[in-house]
């Protein structure tokens, strides 16, 4: 894990498009970023490394749990927040438990990581999940979308592992890397970054730089 100097924790709300000042067209996502709230800060003598929790409400809670009702307690943290992330960083002394982190910490133009879990396709064939070729489609063929053999019919005589089958695709982890941030929009906690980003609608995303 790198260390940090800006980071946040937002959800996915969409994509859309915005023009630039000479009317070409952007593709963005709108993420709200924050605000978070720092929650504990770990150190080497503790913990054996220096990172920051911090914590998110990704949508209105109504319950915690105990243990987390006894973290936040533990702390002396006044809020409902159901999202926790680490991030390590360089001098944890500049933070304090209880402060905010929002998205004031980034800038326009500044180029960042976003890290979700992508979309869940399911369970899935090798056509669409490694984009094979499919067999004749006529009527006689019995070889329309199946995977064919696997196996090697003599030497090795195995199935050798990492053989791209069928199988869950999606629901992963992936970290899209040097994203450039077009605007952002303090009043609303939203940061609009180019391109697409992990996950679904609603779905929470770090954002480090």
């Amino acid at each position: 894990m790198k260390d940090n100097e800006k980071f946040i924790i937002g959800k996915k709300i969409g994509m859309t498009q915005i023009f630039d000042e000479e009317g070409n067209r952007i593709s963005v996502t709108v993420i709200e970023a924050g605000p978070c709230v720092i929650v504990q800060k770990k150190n080497v003598k503790k913990e054996g490394y220096d990172a920051l929790q911090i914590g998110f409400e990704a949508r209105k809670v109504k319950n915690l749990s105990k243990p987390i009702e006894g973290h936040l307690a533990s702390h002396k943290i006044d809020a409902k927040l159901k999202i926790f992330k680490e991030f390590k960083v360089k001098d944890i002394s500049k933070y304090n438990e209880g402060d905010l982190i929002n998205v004031n910490v980034f800038q326009e133009n500044d180029v960042v990581d976003i890290h979700g879990v992508s979309i869940g396709k399911g369970f899935q064939g090798t056509v669409k999940r490694w984009h094979f070729n499919v067999g004749p489609m006529a009527h006689g063929s019995k070889n329309h979308r199946i995977p064919g053999s696997i196996g090697a019919g003599s030497g090795q005589s195995r199935v050798l592992k990492g053989k791209k089958m069928y199988g869950h695709m999606g629901d992963r982890n992936v970290t899209v890397k040097r994203i450039k941030i077009v605007k952002i929009m303090p009043e609303d906690n939203v940061i609009l970054v180019m391109g697409s980003v992990p996950g679904k609608k609603n779905s929470v995303v770090t954002v480090t730089a």
